[in-house]
């Protein structure tokens, strides 16, 4: 199955437009956070619709969100999904994913925390960089940011997990849609 990573749309209609045609054929998707609201530190991201984005957003019924840093109580008003705080969850068969903006604590206080609810896969945002890191028990991603990044390219990462415990990463560019990188893990 395939699992579409995205964190940091701020708004942006028109890069979530792009992060949808690479995800198109994910069976579900994990959103790290920072959904709607651009952050007072950030410009306009190209595209931003956020009334138009709640739309479309509203019609998927795969997605899961974790909260971010610039969502507020309103955004839980407009949205069908609800906003988890400060973790979500997603299991799918023996793989969990534990998704946490990752700006409240320190980043080794996240994944303790990350590993005693028994994450295999920490999904991390906020950073609005790339990483992708093998600690042996379990692997930290952060596919960047689709809207405002911060490593020179839009950009989503796509997990496929297969039955037998290996996971495939890749990190797509929303521009090209060329794949950046990609890795095949196996868990300890």
């Amino acid at each position: 199955m395939k699992i579409g990573i995205l964190s940091d749309t701020h708004g942006s209609l028109y890069f979530f437009d792009k992060a949808m045609e690479v995800l198109c054929d994910c069976d579900f998707l994990l959103h790290a956070g920072d959904i709607l609201y651009h952050g007072p530190r950030n410009d306009l991201p190209k595209g931003y619709a956020p009334k138009s984005l709640i739309e479309k957003i509203n019609k998927l019924n795969n997605i899961i969100f974790a909260k971010g840093n610039c969502e507020a109580d309103v955004d839980q008003m407009v949205l069908n999904h609800p906003i988890q705080n400060p973790y979500a969850v997603f299991q799918l068969g023996y793989t969990r994913f534990v998704i946490n903006h990752g700006y409240i604590g320190s980043r080794e206080d996240i994944i303790a925390d990350a590993r005693n609810m028994g994450a295999d896969v920490l999904i991390l945002g906020h950073t609005h960089v790339k990483i992708l890191e093998d600690y042996g028990d379990m692997v930290v991603l952060n596919p960047g940011s689709t809207s405002i990044p911060k490593d020179g390219s839009h950009s989503v990462a796509i997990v496929d997990v297969s039955e037998y415990g290996g996971l495939k990463f890749n990190f797509i560019d929303l521009i090209s849609k060329d794949v950046i990188s990609k890795e095949e893990i196996y868990l300890a």
